[in-house]
């Protein structure tokens, strides 16, 4: 078991780690609009969705992987008034690669993030 740490995404703010690699798969934790240093983005939508995929690319490429690699993701959404924009950017930054997903809305995300993705994808 390998624990990823990079310094292009934002430090875990709890007792994690931004992922972990076994048997040849990436397990991410959950990605929030924080940037590389800490800084938590405005509260907008497509500002935040674009942070958390520029994040989650970040980790999976520390840990040997890429967006084209995930198998699953599942986004956390703070209100689902935000899936078509969500999801039209999401589908940008996936392009013809079409992971498993799920998406659920949650009350409250860590630190009023309005958007959380987090994935599973094999190691390249």
């Amino acid at each position: 078991m390998k624990f990823v740490q990079t310094t292009k995404a934002p430090s875990a703010i709890g007792p994690y780690s931004q992922a972990v690699v076994a048997n040849g798969i990436v397990y991410t934790s959950g990605q929030i609009a924080l940037t590389a240093e800490g800084v938590m983005l405005e509260n907008d939508i497509v500002v935040q969705t674009k942070q958390v995929l520029k994040n989650l690319s970040a980790v999976l490429q520390e840990a040997g992987s890429d967006l084209d690699q995930v198998i699953k993701t599942t986004i956390f959404l703070a209100s689902m008034d935000d899936f078509a924009i969500v999801n039209e950017l999401y589908a940008e930054a996936f392009g013809s690669h079409k992971p498993a997903r799920s998406t659920v809305a949650v009350k409250t995300l860590p630190k009023n993030a309005l958007v959380e993705i987090d994935a599973i994808a094999l190691v390249k």
